[in-house]
C-alpha cells in the first residue's frame, strides 16, 4: 500500500494573498516575541555581577537540577556564587528554593548542604521545598517567607525571567547571572527561555496561586536574627 505523498503548502497567486500571507506570518513572529521584550525592559537596569550586587538581607538561589543526588554543574556555578556574596558581607541569609515532589529528590537539602560545606553557616540557610518553577519560587518568597527585596542567583539564560517574575510578585529584585559553560545544556536553556517567556508573561498577567502555597514560615526573620 502506497502511502500519499504530503501535499505541500500553497502560496497564495494573487498579491493580495502574498500580501495577507506575509503580514500572518509577521503578526505572528511580532506576538512570540512580545514576552522576552517585555523581559527585556522590566529588568533593564536590574542586573548585577557578584562584584558589584547591592547589599541586602537575602539571595534567592533557585534550583537547577541533581546528580546522584549532589547539585548539577550549573547549580553548583549558582551556590557558589551565593556563597561569594555571604563572604563578602553583601547578603545575610540565603533562600533555597527547589523541587522536594519526591522522596528520593531533593534540592533544597542537597543546596543547603553545599552551602555549608563552601563557609555558609547552616543557620543563614533557610529552605523552599516547594519552589517546583520560577513563578512558584518568587510568590512563595514574598508570601511564605517575607522576602521584600532579594538578589536573585541564577544562569544568564534564566535571571531576567527570574527577576521579572518576582518583581511581578511583589520582591524588589536584582539579578546576578552567573557564567556557565556554552554547552548543549547552555543551548537548551537558551532556547526554552523563549518558550518559558510566553509562560511568564502569562504568570505576570493572571497571578495564579503557586502549586503548593501553606502557611507563613519565620525562616528568614529567625536566621536574620542568628549571629553572623
Amino acid at each position: 500500500m502506497r502511502l500519499p505523498k504530503p501535499r505541500r503548502p500553497r502560496v497564495p497567486r494573487t498579491r493580495a494573498g502574498q500580501r495577507r500571507l506575509v503580514q500572518t506570518v509577521m503578526t505572528g513572529c511580532v506576538l512570540a516575541l512580545l514576552p522576552a521584550t517585555w523581559m527585556y525592559v522590566v529588568t533593564g537596569d536590574r542586573l548585577r555581577t557578584t562584584a558589584d550586587a547591592p547589599r541586602t538581607d537575602v539571595a534567592v538561589v533557585f534550583g537547577a537540577g541533581l546528580w546522584d543526588g549532589e547539585p548539577s554543574p550549573y547549580l553548583a556555578h549558582r551556590l557558589d556564587a551565593a556563597a561569594e556574596l555571604y563572604r563578602a558581607g553583601r547578603i545575610e541569609v540565603v533562600l533555597v528554593t527547589g523541587d522536594n515532589s519526591r522522596a528520593d529528590y531533593d534540592e533544597p537539602d542537597a543546596m543547603r548542604a553545599y552551602l555549608t560545606r563552601h563557609g555558609v553557616p547552616d543557620s543563614r540557610i533557610v529552605s523552599d521545598y516547594a519552589g517546583f518553577d520560577t513563578w512558584d519560587s518568587c510568590v512563595r518568597a514574598k508570601k511564605i517567607f517575607g522576602v521584600d527585596e532579594a538578589v536573585l542567583i541564577s544562569q544568564g539564560f534564566h535571571i531576567r525571567r527570574a527577576v521579572a517574575l518576582c518583581e511581578e510578585a511583589g520582591v524588589a529584585s536584582y539579578g546576578v547571572g552567573v557564567d556557565a559553560k556554552h554547552d548543549a545544556t547552555w543551548y537548551y536553556g537558551g532556547t526554552r527561555e523563549l518558550f518559558a517567556a510566553g509562560k511568564a508573561a502569562l504568570d505576570a498577567v493572571f497571578e495564579p496561586d503557586p502549586r503548593f502555597l501553606g502557611r507563613k514560615e519565620p525562616g528568614v526573620t529567625q536566621a536574620l536574627g542568628t549571629p553572623r
